[in-house]
């Protein structure tokens, strides 16, 4: 069965591959955070990785800019709260400066790319 390239082309747009990336990455630094965060600061950390990313996708799947430009806003949210999440990772201890710096690096790509994919899709709007 051949899967139509709409369904899939998603998987092309670069700022789905940062944001994926950015959730492989949280992954990977909160496994190694103490058990005691196990059901506070981990899966919240989780959460709002993963929600940037599914934001990106379901917006996208909508074909209409102004849900892609709503849910990229949400997207923009997410992003912001890890940051935080992060921040206060490093001031407890759980992560060192030079994993969040390296963080930090990312999240600045995939913000980048997300205010301008919003921009483009509310010229889109303002077009019509």
């Amino acid at each position: 069965m051949t899967i139509p390239s709409q369904v899939t082309s998603y998987k092309k747009l670069q700022l789905y591959q940062k944001a994926r990336l950015l959730v492989l990455k949280t992954y990977q630094i909160t496994s190694l955070y103490p058990k005691s965060e196990l059901y506070s600061l981990v899966p919240q950390m989780r959460r709002s990785a993963m929600s940037v990313l599914a934001n990106i996708v379901e917006g996208y799947s909508k074909e209409s800019a102004p849900e892609y430009a709503r849910f990229l806003t949400i997207s923009i949210g997410s992003i912001t709260e890890l940051e935080v999440y992060l921040d206060i990772s490093l001031d407890l201890g759980y992560l060192s400066k030079d994993k969040l710096d390296k963080m930090n690096t990312i999240i600045i790509e995939v913000k980048r790319l997300l205010y301008g994919s919003r921009k483009r899709a509310r010229e889109k709007i303002s077009i019509k």
